[in-house]
């Protein structure tokens, strides 16, 4: 394994981040394909001796469960400091706006609770999930000051964002003396390139760090269209939607991974994620399977040529905003 600074941060993280959402209580979540607390465990100690030290997480998944099982695994098998843990909180419910609960008690009671879940004192990176339309974002950030002034979290990042929105956020970070953001999670992958636009170059000028979700396009570069794949690959409605109206485009560089795969010698995975390796500090790699994380820490190892990766990326093609992105707009 390979480590890096996280951007403006003093923290030490593995080139491959841990992806928690496939741990988790299935019943009291919305997806059916999730691991149980024992195969968590094992999938997350097979990461820790592989070299992995980057875990993400969000009370969103599955109800809290997933920061539980999180928290138990990591305390039965690592130091706490040899660990650095992320998780995420979501904007402001209705609910919530109606009982006139502040961003700041917002974010408070937040990462109260992920803390209880997840059985610590403090997170190393807390990160809104997505941008806030409802909540004025000095709020936001006013909140996410006071809990990194509380020792509750070490730094803060944001997901699911356009530049100019972390630009606007980070100029009024810094002209109220606020800690900024330094990590970016966004969706960027080798079929989907539209964070090469504005949210690559900014974070490049800015030394944000990139830590990528859906950096295997929900197992789509991981294996040639048609071959199985997993429970969550059947069952994943919002996944599929998020690439179904560009399948064709995809399908010619899906080819060309599983091409340059047979010819190294190595797994798709390897190949995707080896190019991702190339654009961004940590990418968020999802595990279900023990071979799911066993080919993301190879990945660090493989380095593709100028000519490989021109041939990766020439077939792409502009792609509509999907997913969170998609919904990230002002509310009329």
């Amino acid at each position: 394994m390979k480590y890096t600074k996280l951007g403006n941060s003093d923290l030490n993280v593995s080139r491959i981040c841990m992806g928690c959402m496939g741990f988790g209580d299935s019943s009291k979540g919305q997806h059916s394909w999730t691991l149980d607390e024992e195969q968590s465990k094992a999938i997350i100690k097979r990461g820790l001796e592989l070299g992995v030290n980057f875990f993400d997480t969000a009370i969103a998944y599955q109800s809290g469960t997933s920061e539980q099982y999180v928290g138990r695994a990591l305390k039965d098998l690592a130091k706490r400091e040899d660990v650095v843990v992320a998780t995420k909180f979501l904007p402001r419910t209705p609910e919530e706006i109606e009982k006139g609960i502040s961003g700041q008690q917002h974010v408070e009671n937040m990462i109260n609770m992920s803390l209880k879940n997840l059985g610590m004192d403090h997170v190393d990176l807390y990160i809104c999930h997505m941008w806030d339309w409802n909540t004025p974002i000095h709020e936001i950030l006013e909140g996410l000051n006071n809990a990194v002034k509380a020792g509750k979290t070490r730094y803060i990042g944001i997901s699911n964002c356009f530049a100019w929105q972390i630009a606007k956020a980070n100029a009024l970070a810094e002209k109220e003396g606020f800690a900024k953001f330094v990590s970016v999670q966004g969706h960027y992958n080798l079929i989907f390139r539209e964070e090469e636009r504005e949210m690559v170059p900014y974070c490049e000028e800015e030394n944000i760090a990139l830590t990528p979700y859906s950096a295997l396009a929900s197992g789509r570069l991981s294996r040639l269209p048609g071959e199985g794949g997993t429970k969550r690959a059947e069952e994943d409605k919002y996944a599929k939607f998020k690439y179904e109206k560009t399948e064709q485009q995809d399908n010619v560089i899906i080819s060309r991974v599983a091409e340059i795969a047979e010819k190294r010698g190595v797994s798709m995975t390897e190949v995707s994620l080896a190019w991702l390796l190339t654009k961004v500090t940590s990418p968020v790699v999802g595990a279900t399977k023990m071979h799911h994380i066993e080919g993301a820490a190879k990945a660090v190892e493989l380095e593709l040529t100028k000519e490989e990766i021109t041939y990766l990326e020439e077939p792409y093609v502009p792609h509509p905003l999907a997913g969170v992105m998609a919904q990230n707009k002002r509310p009329e």
